[in-house]
């Protein structure tokens, strides 16, 4: 089915672009700017600076930068690819080389230059280096990180956190811009606020960075026939699977340290945030070392990354949760 649908140059395209992914980068901010930043301000007598137009061009920019990331990322993956995933591929099948080149440069200039914009309406230019930080890094992840030992993984892991970052980052410029004081005088409602950002941004991190371990080793043929030198193909599967177990147990070690200060903070033990931490992420986490145990073919990896892919959705809904509980 999927293959019949690929040949429709729209829905080749929407997977060329990595839609549901997109739609993930989108809801990030969307939610870490109203459900995160919008409690810690509201509940210290603040509002939130940067007004919707402005926020969703920020939001757009973000979005149409990644979505040139993914159209090199598969313009120069068209080899491995063919071997990984042959039913999937886009680049030289349905969309011819030079297409997703240009496609690539004009998204990555229109994404940087909304980005510009964005920072200058801000009064912070340097603000749009967030952008052109982003498109640089995935040309060169794409073209070079991607195929060295744990750099390209990491890459990916930081630009995930980064997108948490970006809500906070912009709207504290412009509060800072209105009254450059801000900061200083509001020091503790800042730092809740990184706080609570940083919470979410090393969640990302680490699910980010598991998921990419998990994806090399479902990918390993197609990789080592293009001379990828990820880490299942420099140390090995089992070595591998390991690093990818002690970060689950990382993040579930992470997640019950969240749940132990919310005890300690409110005296009780079954609350909304902790129900939801403990079935929305910590089970469906020690369901994934289960399977990832057990893993011996490419379909069990993909399935455990796809459950990874819940938890990290899950991971992020809790902000929701965080707003009205």
């Amino acid at each position: 089915m999927l293959k019949s649908l690929l040949n429709n140059k729209f829905f080749a395209f929407l997977k060329l672009i990595r839609v549901g992914n997109l739609i993930m980068i989108g809801l990030t901010l969307f939610l870490v700017r109203y459900f995160i930043l919008r409690k810690i301000l509201v509940s210290n007598d603040f509002e939130l600076a940067i007004n919707q137009y402005l926020f969703g061009l920020i939001v757009l920019s973000t979005v149409i930068i990644a979505a040139a990331g993914y159209i090199i990322n598969d313009y120069f993956d068209v080899k491995t690819d063919l071997i990984n995933h042959p039913d999937t591929v886009v680049v030289d099948k349905i969309l011819k080389r030079r297409w997703a080149i240009i496609l690539h440069i004009t998204l990555s200039l229109v994404g940087i230059l909304i980005g510009i914009y964005c920072a200058l309406k801000i009064g912070y230019l340097r603000l749009a280096l967030f952008h052109v930080f982003a498109a640089v890094l995935l040309w060169f992840y794409s073209t070079h990180f991607k195929r060295q030992l744990i750099i390209g993984n990491c890459v990916v892991s930081v630009l995930s956190a980064a997108v948490v970052f970006m809500p906070l980052i912009f709207e504290m410029g412009l509060m800072q811009k209105l009254n450059p004081n801000f900061v200083f005088n509001n020091y503790l409602v800042f730092l809740s606020a990184l706080k609570a950002t940083f919470i979410f941004a090393l969640f990302a991190f680490f699910t980010t960075l598991t998921r990419e371990i998990i994806k090399d080793i479902e990918d390993i043929e197609g990789d080592k026939a293009t001379g990828c030198n990820t880490m299942p193909i420099n140390l090995g599967i089992p070595i591998s699977k390991t690093v990818a177990l002690f970060l689950i147990l990382f993040i579930i070690v992470f997640l019950l340290f969240i749940i132990y200060n919310s005890i300690k903070a409110t005296l009780v033990l079954l609350t909304v945030q902790n129900l939801y931490i403990a079935l929305l992420l910590l089970c469906p986490l020690i369901v994934l070392m289960y399977k990832l145990l057990k893993a011996k073919y490419s379909k069990d990896y993909y399935y455990s990354s796809l459950i990874l892919k819940f938890v990290m959705l899950f991971g992020l809904l809790s902000s929701i949760v965080f707003y009205y509980y």
